[in-house]
């Protein structure tokens, strides 16, 4: 009795270290689409591009979506005036005093998202019907051209370490991510998963400084880059383009700009790094191509 006492004992620890991971979502999804599932060799390294290049394309593009919204960060200035300066810097003698004197008169032109991304990295992307036949929702380049070794999207939703609770949000969801060491990213944009991400969103806003994007939650991107949750499995007759590159967002990452970030973590008591998760081309995209991935990424 003893024996059997100890060995249920055992299988509870091995089931309460293992039963949010993957055992849900395998059970409910893996006959049907292997949309998350990626293995990557422990030999390989999971880099396309440094750490540094990811960094600064997500520092380029969003200080261009925050200069585009200048007149709009006006709470933002209140507080921080030091970060109104900083980006006064960065204007043009002429983009200075339009932007400054629409301030006041609320009459800035404001670009699009999308035109801002063209206008800074060259291309766009969009969500749209898939090339694949059954696959639903895809994702296209929709203008401009796209080189090899690209940051062209990002991966949006809410961070999970290893043992925290995303049972119920895993029922039912192919849109669960999981990272090299066990972090789980949950891209569902509906149900529970996006009631979980607004409410940490919330929970972490510091006074007027938001800490995350919500937007990728609806039609209106904020963040044109976030929607690579739809981007569909590589197939015989679709070779992938895109591979998943991993990035711990650093610690001096301008605070200003975290507003335009779509990953938030589940756990705020935690001190650690947000981890986010960039798709990154494997060769040049031309315009009106579908991106699709390789979910089981190997690096050579």
């Amino acid at each position: 009795a003893a024996a059997m006492l100890r060995a249920l004992r055992a299988l509870r620890r091995r089931w309460d270290a293992y039963k949010y991971r993957f055992v849900p979502w395998l059970v409910l999804n893996l006959r049907r689409k292997r949309r998350t599932l990626r293995y990557v060799p422990e030999s390989s390294q999971d880099k396309i591009i440094s750490d540094e290049d990811v960094f600064e394309t997500l520092l380029k593009i969003f200080k261009a979506l925050f200069i585009n919204d200048f007149s709009r960060q006006a709470h933002i200035f209140a507080l921080l005036p030091e970060i109104k300066c900083k980006y006064l810097e960065l204007l043009t003698v002429e983009q200075k005093q339009s932007k400054v004197n629409s301030c006041d008169q609320q009459s800035q032109h404001v670009f699009s998202p999308e035109e801002v991304l063209f206008d800074t990295l060259g291309f766009t992307v969009k969500r749209d019907r898939s090339s694949l036949a059954s696959a639903g929702t895809g994702v296209f380049v929709t203008k401009g051209f796209v080189p090899k070794g690209t940051v062209v999207s990002m991966y949006p939703g809410t961070v999970y370490r290893k043992h925290e609770p995303i049972f119920f949000q895993s029922l039912g969801n192919p849109f669960i991510f999981r990272c090299i060491d066990g972090i789980l990213i949950d891209g569902n944009d509906k149900g529970l998963s996006r009631s979980v991400y607004r409410s940490c969103s919330r929970r972490d806003q510091l006074g007027p400084l938001q800490m995350s994007d919500e937007t990728w939650l609806t039609a209106a991107l904020q963040n044109p880059l976030a929607v690579g949750q739809y981007v569909n499995n590589c197939s015989r007759e679709k070779a992938a383009n895109v591979c998943y590159q991993e990035f711990d967002v650093p610690g001096y990452f301008p605070v200003e700009l975290k507003q335009y970030l779509p990953n938030i973590v589940y756990s705020h008591d935690i001190e650690s790094h947000l981890r986010c998760v960039v798709l990154v081309t494997l060769r040049d995209i031309k315009q009106g191509e579908e991106l699709f991935s390789n979910y089981y990424t190997v690096v050579s």
